[in-house]
């Protein structure tokens, strides 16, 4: 078992950033991919980033290239989303998630793929 935690959610405005971190605790962290995903209610949860085991490979939505960037530090168990130029459309809950095994960009990017899921925390950007 793996019990994942974000954290760093809040209101900001348009064009601001927040810095999201995803706190794991279980299983060695280091033998799990980490992806984001987020959802708004009514629409389906959708993949943001994703970042390899030790951090070499990662990808992203063409939503927030350029503007959001994932890392880890497996020594703190720790994953983080930085994002910038934060929109309104951004707004959403965002959950991290952890797999283990195999990870590419389609398989990073699909939901079911991943094992574990954190309770999510609420990014809100205002216009």
């Amino acid at each position: 078992q793996v019990q994942l935690i974000e954290s760093g959610g809040g209101l900001v405005q348009a064009g601001g950033s927040l810095r999201l971190s995803c706190t794991a605790s279980g299983r060695p962290f280091s033998n799990y991919n980490i992806g984001w995903f987020r959802q708004v209610i009514g629409k389906e949860r959708e993949f943001v980033a994703a970042i390899g085991l030790s951090g070499g490979g990662t990808y992203y939505a063409d939503s927030v290239l350029g503007r959001f960037a994932i890392s880890r530090d497996n020594a703190k168990n720790t994953a983080w989303l930085q994002m910038n130029s934060l929109k309104p459309e951004d707004t959403a809950v965002y959950y991290c998630a952890a797999k283990s095994l195999t990870f590419s960009r389609d398989i990073a990017a699909t939901t079911w793929r991943y094992n574990y899921w954190g309770q999510g925390t609420q990014v809100t950007v205002s216009s």
